[in-house]
This record gives C-alpha cells, sequence and structure tokens, in this order.
C-alpha cells in the first residue's frame, strides 16, 4: 500500500491508514490544500469554479464525492463531469472558464490506486513550485472553511465531451472524409473505463461504421493490467486477427495514452504512436518536436526528415509542455503513447491522436504494418525494478554514475547513459515506488543487454544497502 505526492498528483492505494495510503482523510486534506491554494490565486471575489471528472475505477465515485464536498465546504463552486477522460477534463477548464480542475484518475495503475490530478486555470497540469505550496498547506493543514451562509454550489455538466470531440473533428488535420472512405474495421480495447463512452462517440463522428469494442464495461475491474503495453494486449491482438480487423486501438482507464495493434496482430508500438502523428503533421506543418529523454530517437530522425528540430525534456507532462512552449513546437508528446497537439490544448490527448492517426492512415493508403515499416527501426526494453522500503535512491544513483564514469552521462532526469548509438536511462518514478530502466539500440538483444546489466547493478546495490 502506498501513498506519492509530486508534481503528478496526490496517488495512492484505496483503504488502509492515514497518510500511508489514500484514505478519505487523505483525501480531505489534499482537496482542502488545493482549494486552499486555488482561493489565492487572484483577489477575485466571486467563487472560484473547479471541473472535476472521473476514469471507471472502483473507487471513483466516493472519491469524486468527497472532493466535491471538501471544495464547497471552502465556498468553491463545483462543475461535476461525473465519467470523463483527462483531456476532456482540461479542455473543459477552458471552456467553462473555470479557475481550475481535479481529474480523479490513476492512469494506468491498477484498480485499487486512484488520484487526484490537479490542474490550474489553463486546463495544464500544475508546475512543480505550486504542487510543493499545495504539499506545504496539506502539511499544516491550513485550512479556512466558510460558513453555511457561503458554501459552494455543485452543477452537473454532461457536454464536455461532446464540446471535446467537436473540438477533435475542427482541427484542420483532421480529414473526415478521408476516414469515410477507407472504410475501416477497427477494434477497441478500453480496458473497463470510460474510453468505453470516449472512443465510440469519436468513431462515430468520424464516420467509423464498423467497430468492435472489448473490455467495454465501465467496471473498474480491469481485465486486465491497465498499462497498455504489448504484454496486457494480447485479448487485443487475438481479436484483431479473428476479426479481420485493420487495426487495433487501445487507451487507459483515463485515455491520455494511446496505442495501436496492427493488421496481423503485432504491436505498432507505443513509441511510435507519437512517431506516426508527427510525421504526418510536420508534413503539413514545418516545425519543431519535443519528447521526454526517455522517448525513442524516431522522433528526432522523423523531425529531421521534415527539416524540423527536436529537443528532449525531463521526463513528465508538465516539463514536455514547458519545453515545447520554449521551443514553440508543433507536437510533441510522451513515448508511452502520449500525444500533445499544443493548437487543440496542452495535454496527452488520446481522442486527437486516434483521428490524426487514421487521417494518416487513410491518405497513405498502406496497412498499419506498411505504415510502421517506413520508420526508423529502434527496439526499446522497458523495466521497472520495485523499491525495497526505505531504500536511497540517491546513493543508488551516485554508485552507477561512478562506475559507468567514463560514458556520457545525462543526470537532468535520474541518468541517462550513453554508449555510442544505444542509451539507457534510470529514473525514481513519480508514480509508483519504483526505477524505471529504459533502454535503446537499434538491435532488440542489444537493448534488453543493456537493461539488464543495469538492473543488476541496482539489484546488487540495494542488496548491499
Amino acid at each position: 500500500m502506498a501513498l506519492i505526492k509530486s508534481i503528478s498528483g496526490i496517488r495512492g492505494t484505496i483503504g488502509g491508514t492515514p497518510n500511508d495510503n489514500l484514505t478519505p482523510l487523505d483525501i480531505v486534506k489534499f482537496a482542502a490544500a488545493y482549494g486552499t491554494w486555488l482561493k489565492t490565486q487572484n483577489n477575485s471575489t466571486t467563487n472560484k469554479k473547479v471541473v472535476i471528472g472521473r476514469d471507471g475505477r472502483i473507487s471513483g465515485k466516493m472519491v469524486s464525492n468527497i472532493v466535491a464536498s471538501t471544495l464547497t465546504a471552502l465556498g468553491i463552486d463545483v462543475i461535476d463531469t461525473d465519467f470523463s477522460t483527462t483531456p476532456t477534463v482540461e479542455m473543459a477548464v477552458v471552456s467553462l472558464k473555470a479557475d481550475g480542475g481535479i481529474i480523479l484518475t490513476a492512469s494506468h495503475n491498477p484498480k485499487e490506486w486512484n488520484a487526484l490530478k490537479l490542474l490550474n486555470s489553463k486546463g495544464e497540469f500544475i508546475s512543480g513550485a505550486e504542487g510543493e505550496m499545495i504539499l506545504q498547506i496539506a502539511a499544516s493543514e491550513n485550512f479556512d472553511f466558510v460558513s453555511v451562509d457561503n458554501l459552494g454550489s455543485i452543477t452537473h455538466n454532461d457536454n464536455t465531451l461532446n464540446h471535446h470531440i467537436e473540438k477533435v473533428l475542427a482541427h484542420k488535420f483532421v480529414d473526415i472524409n478521408a476516414i469515410k472512405e477507407a472504410n475501416f474495421n477497427i477494434v477497441i480495447d478500453v480496458v473497463n473505463s470510460t474510453g468505453a463512452i470516449a472512443i465510440p462517440a469519436l468513431l462515430d463522428k468520424l464516420g467509423v461504421k464498423n467497430y468492435n469494442i472489448i473490455h467495454g464495461e465501465i467496471t473498474g475491474n480491469f481485465a486486465h493490467n491497465p498499462e497498455p503495453l504489448p504484454e496486457n494486449l494480447t485479448d487485443l491482438s487475438r481479436e484483431v486477427i479473428s476479426k479481420k480487423a485493420d487495426i487495433g486501438i487501445a487507451v487507459d482507464p483515463d485515455v491520455d495514452r494511446l496505442c495501436f495493434v496492427c493488421e496481423d496482430g503485432s504491436m505498432f508500438g507505443e513509441e511510435y504512436t507519437l512517431v506516426a502523428v508527427a510525421d504526418y503533421m510536420l508534413s503539413l506543418q514545418k516545425g519543431n518536436s519535443v519528447s521526454n529523454m526517455s522517448s525513442t530517437q524516431a522522433l528526432r530522425d522523423i523531425t529531421i526528415k521534415h527539416g524540423g528540430e527536436y529537443f528532449a525534456s525531463a521526463v513528465g507532462e508538465v516539463n514536455v509542455v514547458n519545453k515545447m512552449k520554449a521551443k514553440n513546437a508543433v507536437i510533441g508528446g510522451e513515448g508511452n503513447g502520449g500525444i500533445i497537439v499544443p493548437d487543440l490544448h496542452y495535454g496527452r490527448d488520446a481522442l486527437i491522436g486516434i483521428a490524426l492517426f487514421l487521417t494518416h492512415l487513410a491518405k497513405s493508403r498502406k496497412t498499419v504494418r506498411q505504415l510502421r515499416n517506413t520508420y526508423p527501426d529502434y527496439f526499446m526494453s522497458k523495466n521497472k525494478i520495485t523499491l525495497n522500503a526505505g531504500i536511497d535512491t540517491k546513493q543508488i544513483f551516485t554508485s552507477i554514475k561512478d562506475k559507468y564514469k567514463n560514458q556520457p552521462i545525462n543526470d537532468e532526469d535520474g541518468l541517462k547513459i550513453q554508449f555510442d548509438n544505444d542509451w539507457v536511462q534510470l529514473r525514481t518514478s513519480n508514480t509508483e515506488p519504483i526505477i524505471r530502466i529504459y533502454a535503446e539500440s537499434n538491435l532488440e538483444t542489444t537493448a534488453e543487454n543493456i537493461a539488464k546489466r543495469l538492473m543488476q547493478d541496482i539489484q546488487e546495490l540495494m542488496n548491499n544497502l
């Protein structure tokens, strides 16, 4: 059981004891801290307004009720969108002229987890400095709840997804006619969460007539590990082959990550979701791209091919967004299947990703496998090691850095060690008590061997601490 506090939000397992898990007391404390911080952001005398929405988790309604009640106790008005997606709530903050937003989702984590993801008035994740302020308020419990005459209100809005989809359809690079004419046969894995509402609604508006949904009941009892990795998408792969589909589409529980399965049941590769969409967009609009430094080098290659410049950021959506703004990037995201299209909004968004990818596929007149074969081949090995309780990760990283001191090392975000054209990155997760180990090479065995070597190094160091 765990409670993790970071710029990615407040994330924890439901149940257990306060301060160690995401209990009702912890939910009240952090919702109150966010609301207290929000009330300091300007001198407006009117009630602040916050949009909330949730994914399909079993604990979602309970967490949502506590958050909404806590905010109203601070005199804040709540717009409750109920079942929603992360990008839908982000866009709703702006369209409804709210002062902030809270998305109740633990993203790719298993069903026992939930989280409060905190947004500013731009519908973007709060900064690290703002997150620290909120954590300090929570630690001090310096809350000032209002009198009964000044309680905030709760209203419900069921139009935010429609607004989101209409904005996607209106994007200048989404070609609805091309998608209709392609007459795609699609299978979708929505992992028993709110993608079951959002993805069919989008496909209907895109003119897709032939699609099948698996794991389509919103129960929160995820049919498989909800992280859209190859080992978790075997059901989708089998169904694509069985239905003789043109493509399989998978999203995570809050619909901000996206990956594809080829018509032969093979994986397109979550790293290549962003690469493919960037290839399409940069062919039509010259510009720069950004991804985090744990993402594939293929995005750099594609960007250079189209005459743009590629930039790498530290891991974390807020870091990618800040780098995109600084470098005026026209496309960006993360290698976990997260696509950010800034002229829609600065947030990872599977809905715009699906619309752009299907447009690209339709116009290319290729199969999904043929399209994938047009991109540079890099192989990434993604691994993780669970941290023993009380382990000092700084000490581990210092020892690793010393061991590989003769190699070029970037310590801006964990450790990234370069081996000629290959690389490995070690970083502590913001959302789980783990160290992630990513390695990339143009040879699969090389990437696996580099990752295994570093995992052995970390395990030996943990055993000796």
